[in-house]
Parts: structure tokens; C-alpha cells; sequence
């Protein structure tokens, strides 16, 4: 390909705040339209913001996640345009001086390779309402609900080269928020949102294209999806000798496409100007140094501590710290058990599939971590083998609050390991099956491997699967090669 793809993404994170960023209406997802919109919201007259100090705090702890610098000095101003749902006619945003300088986040793509982007800044703002087409004839209808909700927007530096590479930072973004618990990151709801900017440019120039916008793109899939048909449209538009021209897009899921939403803006077309209801924001070093106190162990540093501590490879450390309810849940099933390979294994193996099987989230999964840890010390310690753990975990899922031993005692399912007992079982199994005792003394060694199988399944079922594999395997290849 000719031309280098060059991206940067706006990411808008919604507070987890429980009222507005300047005033007392609640933030609560699903209320009836309309229900949770005060005064304030409303930009009546006569009324005036008051900041709301949650909303500081969760950007600042952002900030300090992200290394970034955190200015003791910010302020807020007056974004205007018009539309249906800014009842103000305005936005409080930040521009001049943001909450949350410069900082970078860490990305690992799907080889395990990773890299660093940017952050330009991070800036609090207020949403805007809602406009509803779907339920009107001919008409829209306006819900204020998400009006002067609190957000965090992020701006990264057009670091990105890849519809890969901007999912795997959009993740990395919404694991970090989602450890700090200051965002849930439903996409769904409107928590978590992005803008694409994206442009194309000739290998090997410095200079940046003409980018366009696509706006509020809500699934890591969109938005790469979104980016492949605009490297797409792009490319062809320019080697077939047009130029690409500096707009907003929207991205259509349905049709799998982007179309021109409008010609883009510049700063200057919004008329910023200082708040005048809002005092400068000032925040000494105490402050910063508290919030500093209150951070969690974050992703980055658990992928490190996984891999250096526990021996995990990096594609599972990753895996394992994508959410941190999933990190959560392997450390107590590694606690009880001990093993973080097969704890890691299990985890991301039989659970996630039995729980995308079911369409659960981790925090519903019907096996606890200490029951799966129970259960995994028992496959450890050789009390029960590979398929009856598999049992084990089956019946757990179904029968709700039992433990693994309780289960392998009630279905008989503990491991033969006395040697006598699996010697008697391999010398019924040879002797009921002189046939195919026969045609393994006639086959050529590189056979014979394969062979073996028919007789250790026998005694595994003769066992009712609970002797030993390993055991198995061995005293059948002793004793069949003894009558070579």
C-alpha cells in the first residue's frame, strides 16, 4: 500500500458520578425522557453551575493513571453552537487550559507486541441532550436526560496506523477507567464513545492529509470497521486523482459505511470564550497526592506482575487483565489453587466458554472462584483426572453452592492411583481383547503409538474413567511391549 494510514481518536468516557457535572439531577441510565433534567440543565435563567468535585477527582486519578502531567491551573469555557438538544446554546468544556495534560497509555495488539500512544490532553465537559427520529412522524423529539452529564474527553496525537491499533488503544482506555471505577464503559449506553480522525499520506512524508471525523462510534468493532472503509475510500479518492475534504462522517453499522454529516469545523466556528459562572480550577499538590493514594493496581502493572511473578506468557497476562472483574476472579481461583498456568487455563478456557455460552459477564458466573479453585487443587493433587474435573465443573455449574470434593465424593469420581488395582485392570483389558493384542505385536513401532489408545480407553472405561491416564498409559506399553 502506498499511503500511511494516521489516526487519532477522541474518546468521550462518562463519569460515574452520581449526579451532573454542575448540578444535583441524577445520571442514572433508563429514567423516562425528560425525568432527570433540572433548571440547570435547562439553562434557565437565573440560574448558575456549581462544579461537582466527584467529576474532579475521577479526571485527576485518570490523569495519574496515564502518567500525565495534572496543571495546577484549569479553567472552563463556553463552547457555542446551536442544535435541538443544547437547550443553553452552549457547552461548558475546557480548551484553553484542560484538567489533564500530556501523558501516554501502553497498547499490546493481538501478537503481543506493544507500543505507546500519546495523549495530547484530557478535558471535562458536559453532554448535550439526546435528539430522538425514530418513534416521530416527520418529527424529533428532545430528551434531556444526558444533558450536563459529566465527561472526560480524551485526546490522543495521531499516533495510530492501523484499524488494529486504534481498537487495541480504545481497549486499553476502557480497561483503564473501568480498574479506577470511574466509567463503567458500557458502549451500549452511551458511556463510552469515539471520535475517528483519520487521513492518508504518501509513505515517507511528514506532512499530515486532510483527515475527516467520524463521530460517535460506539463498539470496538465499529470503529474498526469504520476505519477499514475510510482507508478504503480514501485511497481510491486519491489515486483517482481527487482530494479528500476536511468533514464530519457518520458511521452506518447497517450499511457498513461512512457518509459526510457535514463540512468540519474549526475551533474559531465555536466562538470559545471563558466561563463567566466558573472560577479557575486550582489544584495544589496535596490534592493530587491524595487521589495518587487511591489508585487500584492497574492493568499494565498486573500484565507485568502476571508475567514476571506468576510465569504467565503475555497473550494470557493479557487476556486475564482486560477487565478488572476477570483479573479479580483469577487471582482468588490462583489463590485457593496455586497454579497459575492451569488456573489461567481453566479461566479462559471451560469458564469463558461456558459463560459466553450462557451470555453471562464473569460477575455472574454460577461457579465461584473458590469453588473453581477447589476444584482445580483436586485436578492438581491427582485426586481426580482431566475428564472427571470437566464433570466436576459440569455439575458445579448446575448444582449451586456444592464444593468440588463434595461432588467427586458423591459421584465416586476420585482417581485410581493404587498401581495393583490399574495393573489388574490392564491385564483384564489385554486378556478379554487377544485380537488386537495381536495386531499390535504385528505393527511397525510408529504404529504401535497410536494403537495403545484402543487399550487405555478400555481401562478407562472399565475404571468408570477414574484410573490414572498417565499410569495407564505407561503399564500398557510395559506390558504389551512384553509380548513382542
Amino acid at each position: 500500500m502506498q499511503w500511511e494510514v494516521v489516526i487519532g481518536l477522541e474518546v468521550h468516557v462518562q463519569l460515574s458520578t452520581r449526579s451532573k457535572i454542575f448540578s444535583g439531577a441524577s445520571t442514572a441510565f433508563g429514567a423516562e425522557p425528560n425525568r432527570q433534567a433540572c433548571a440547570v440543565d435547562l439553562g434557565l435563567p437565573g440560574v448558575l453551575p456549581v462544579l461537582n468535585e466527584n467529576a474532579v477527582a475521577m479526571a485527576v486519578r485518570f490523569g495519574l493513571a496515564i502518567d500525565a502531567e495534572i496543571p495546577e491551573y484549569s479553567t472552563f469555557e463556553r463552547k457555542n453552537y446551536f442544535y435541538p438538544d443544547l437547550p443553553k446554546g452552549y457547552q461548558t468544556s475546557q480548551m484553553a487550559h484542560p484538567i489533564i495534560g500530556r501523558g501516554e497509555v501502553e497498547i499490546t495488539l493481538p501478537d503481543g507486541t506493544t507500543r505507546t500512544v500519546r495523549i495530547h490532553h484530557a478535558h471535562m465537559e458536559e453532554d448535550a441532550g439526546k435528539s430522538l427520529h425514530e418513534d416521530y412522524s416527520g418529527m424529533s423529539g428532545i430528551d434531556l436526560n444526558r444533558a450536563g452529564t459529566p465527561l472526560l474527553e480524551i485526546v490522543s496525537e495521531p499516533d495510530m496506523r492501523s484499524a488494529e491499533e486504534a481498537s487495541a488503544y480504545l481497549r486499553a482506555l476502557h480497561a483503564i477507567v473501568t480498574y479506577l471505577g470511574i466509567s463503567d464503559g458500557n458502549m451500549a449506553e452511551g458511556s463510552m464513545r469515539c471520535d475517528v480522525n483519520i487521513s492518508l499520506r504518501p509513505r515517507g512524508q511528514q506532512t499530515l492529509g486532510t483527515r475527516a471525523e467520524i463521530k460517535n462510534v460506539n463498539s470496538f468493532r465499529f470503529v474498526e470497521r469504520a476505519i477499514a472503509f475510510e482507508i478504503e475510500r480514501q485511497s481510491e479518492l486519491l489515486e483517482d486523482g481527487g482530494i479528500v475534504v476536511q468533514e464530519t462522517r457518520l458511521y452506518d453499522p447497517d450499511s457498513d459505511e461512512t457518509r459526510a454529516m457535514r463540512t468540519k469545523e474549526e475551533a474559531n466556528d465555536y466562538r470559545y470564550f471563558p466561563c463567566p459562572d466558573l472560577l479557575p480550577l486550582m489544584l495544589d499538590e496535596a490534592y493530587v497526592e491524595h487521589q495518587r493514594s487511591l489508585l487500584p493496581e492497574l492493568p499494565s502493572e498486573k500484565r507485568h506482575r502476571f508475567t514476571g511473578e506468576l510465569g504467565l506468557s503475555a497473550y494470557d497476562a493479557g487476556v486475564l487483565t482486560a477487565s478488572r472483574p476477570l483479573a479479580e476472579y483469577f487471582e482468588r481461583v490462583h489463590a485457593v489453587c496455586g497454579d497459575a498456568k492451569l488456573a489461567a487455563n481453566w479461566v479462559q478456557g471451560d469458564l469463558m466458554a461456558r459463560l459466553n455460552q450462557d451470555g453471562l459477564d464473569i460477575s455472574e458466573s454460577p461457579v465461584s472462584a473458590e469453588q473453581l479453585g477447589g476444584l482445580l487443587s483436586r485436578l492438581a493433587d491427582d485426586t481426580i483426572n482431566g475428564k472427571a474435573a470437566k464433570q466436576v465443573f459440569a455439575d458445579l455449574w448446575a448444582y449451586k453452592g456444592e464444593s468440588a470434593d463434595e461432588i467427586i465424593a458423591a459421584r465416586g469420581l476420585k482417581q485410581v492411583t493404587d498401581s495393583g488395582e490399574i495393573e489388574a485392570l490392564c491385564d483384564r483389558v489385554i486378556a478379554d481383547n487377544p485380537a488386537q493384542v495381536t495386531q499390535y505385536r504385528e505393527a511397525s513401532e510408529d504404529k504401535r503409538g497410536k494403537m495403545i489408545g484402543f487399550f487405555v480407553g478400555q481401562v478407562m472405561k472399565a475404571s468408570r474413567g477414574t484410573a490414572n491416564p498417565p499410569q495407564v498409559n505407561a503399564m500398557l506399553k510395559e506390558k504389551l511391549d512384553a509380548l513382542l
